[in-house]
C-alpha cells in the first residue's frame, strides 16, 4: 500500500513540476515579447507566472537559461510548421497561396518570434543556427524541387528558388514584425490592422504568382 501511495505521490509531483515549468515558459514568453531579453526582469516573469522569484530560480537558474528554453521551444515548433507548409502536397502555385495564408497566421500567433530571431542573430548566432538545424528547415526542401519542376514545365519563368523563398518569407514577415510602424504610418487601429493583414495574405500571393507565372 505504501509503495502504491509513493508511486501516486511521485506521479502527482511530476505532473505538478511539468505544469509549473510550462506556466513559467508561457509567462516568460509574454514578458520577453513585450520587454525583450535585456529589458525583462526575473521578478516580472515570476509575478506573471504567479510564483515567487526563488521558485523561478529553482526551475531556471538565470534569465539567459530561461530565454534559451523559451526560444528553443517556440522556435522549434515555429520552424517545424514552416517545413510542413513548404512540403504540403499541392501544385506550386497553390502551395504558394497555402504557405502565405498559413505562414502569416503563424506569425500573428507568434509575433515575438521575428524579434527573437533578430536578437539572436546579433547576440548569439550559433544558437539560432542550431535551432534551424534541429527543426529540419533548410534550403534543400521539396519546395525547391517543385519550383524547378514548374520552370521545366513552362508554368513559371526561370527563377532562383532560394531568391523566391526569401522573397515570399520577407513579404510575409515584415508586416507582422513591423506592426507598430505600420499601424502608425497607416493610422490603423488594432482591428483595422488585422483586416489589413487578412487582405495582405491575398495580395502577397497574387504579387508573387503574377511575378513568376507564365501568362
Amino acid at each position: 500500500m505504501d509503495e502504491i501511495t509513493n508511486i501516486k505521490e511521485n506521479f502527482k509531483a511530476e505532473v505538478s513540476h511539468h505544469s509549473t515549468e510550462k506556466d513559467i515558459l508561457e509567462a516568460a514568453k509574454r514578458v520577453f515579447q513585450i520587454k525583450g531579453m535585456y529589458g525583462a526582469r526575473m521578478q516580472e516573469i515570476a509575478d506573471e507566472a504567479g510564483i515567487n522569484k526563488a521558485m523561478l530560480h529553482y526551475y531556471f537558474r538565470s534569465k539567459d537559461k530561461l530565454f534559451d528554453a523559451v526560444f528553443q521551444d517556440a522556435a522549434r515548433n515555429f520552424f517545424s510548421k514552416i517545413r510542413e507548409y513548404l512540403n504540403v502536397d499541392k501544385p506550386l502555385l497553390e502551395k504558394i497561396e497555402y504557405f502565405v495564408e498559413n505562414y502569416v497566421e503563424l506569425l500573428l500567433q507568434n509575433s515575438y518570434i521575428p524579434a527573437f530571431i533578430i536578437s539572436e542573430v546579433h547576440q548569439n548566432p550559433d544558437r539560432i543556427k542550431n535551432v534551424f538545424m534541429e527543426s529540419g528547415v533548410s534550403a534543400e526542401m521539396q519546395f525547391i524541387s517543385d519550383i524547378n519542376t514548374a520552370v521545366s514545365l513552362g508554368i513559371i519563368h526561370p527563377v532562383d528558388p532560394k531568391q523566391l523563398i526569401i522573397n515570399i518569407i520577407g513579404l510575409c514577415v515584415f508586416p507582422v514584425a513591423a506592426k507598430p510602424i505600420i499601424k502608425t504610418i497607416l493610422s490603423l487601429k488594432e482591428e483595422e490592422y488585422l483586416e489589413f493583414i487578412e487582405t495582405r495574405k491575398k495580395e502577397v500571393s497574387k504579387f508573387i504568382i503574377n511575378a513568376i507565372k507564365v501568362h
